[in-house]
Parts: structure tokens; C-alpha cells; sequence
């Protein structure tokens, strides 16, 4: 069987530690692709259909706003099945302790019977939160790893040990 990256990322105005900056690859992508070079994955983006704004500030309520109201927002692109992937790599930001709502819209499309899920998480500061109770929902989730968005560029080597030992 098959190996799948699937992740959730956003570039444009981040938050870094304290300050804003643009970036052109979300830190969640830049793991996600460090991920499947090193595991010979496929690699999916989750990208909505309506992305949120560059803006950082206007991102941060537009996504509370999805969170709030539970919205799913629509996918561009959507995998028709999951069924050729055993293992999935599963990338996504910390948004407010769990993930942003297009990870759920992803989650809740397919039927995860047999799937080992291996969760990874961006963040500033709030590791993985309740990310894997909230995969446990839909899928058996396996050996998670947090990584601080601004230390992304420097953390190949934990996310090496991380898959050499999951």
C-alpha cells in the first residue's frame, strides 16, 4: 500500500514568535514536503475553495469565525478516495487548540477503517493541543509530532527521527 501526505498550509502573513511576516510557503507545507521526500509519499494539499485573506488579522477572524460556527468549508481539488493509502501523514497549523476547519471537511469525507493516521502539527506555542483526540474521532492515530513554526527550516532532523521511529 501507498503513503499520503495530506496537509492544511498557509503562506501570506504568519505570526512568528511575537511578530508578523510574509512568508511564501506556510510552515505546515514546508514539513509536509520535507515528509514525503523522505517517505516517498504522495503529497495532497488541503486548500479551500475560498482561502482565507492574506491579511493576518482578517485571516484570524475569518478562520475563528469557521471555528465558531463549525463551517466546512468546501475543498478545491478533492482526493476521490483514500482506499490505495495505509499510512497518512496528516499536517495542519494549531488554530485555538484543534485544526483548522478544512482538516475536519477532509476528515469527515472518507471512511478511515485501516488507516494509520500520523499527525503533525505547526504552532507558536500550543504543540498539538487536542488535535489527536480530535483525529481520534475518525481515525486510529499513531506517533504525533509538533513542530514550532518559526523552527521549521532548522527541524529536519527531528522530523527525520520522527518517521525513522514511528
Amino acid at each position: 500500500m501507498k503513503k499520503l501526505v495530506a496537509y492544511y498550509s498557509r503562506a501570506d502573513e504568519n505570526y512568528f514568535g511575537g511578530t508578523k511576516k510574509y512568508i511564501e510557503v506556510g510552515n505546515t507545507e514546508k514539513v509536509a514536503i520535507m515528509i514525503a521526500d523522505m517517505t516517498g509519499a504522495d503529497l495532497y494539499k488541503i486548500d479551500q475553495m475560498h482561502p482565507y485573506s492574506a491579511d493576518y488579522d482578517t485571516c484570524i477572524k475569518e478562520a475563528k469565525d469557521d471555528l465558531r460556527s463549525h463551517t466546512r468549508p468546501e475543498l478545491k481539488n478533492m482526493l476521490k478516495s483514500i482506499d490505495e493509502y495505509d499510512e497518512i501523514y496528516l499536517g495542519y497549523p494549531n488554530y485555538w487548540g484543534t485544526m483548522p476547519m478544512a482538516v475536519y471537511t477532509f476528515l469527515e469525507t472518507f471512511d478511515w477503517s485501516g488507516k494509520k493516521v500520523y499527525p503533525f502539527c505547526t504552532h507558536e506555542g500550543s504543540g498539538l493541543s487536542s488535535t489527536e483526540s480530535d483525529i481520534k474521532k475518525y481515525a486510529e492515530v499513531m506517533k504525533s509530532i509538533a513542530i514550532r513554526g518559526s523552527d521549521v527550516d532548522t527541524s529536519q532532523n527531528k522530523i527525520k527521527e520522527w518517521v525513522e521511529k514511528k
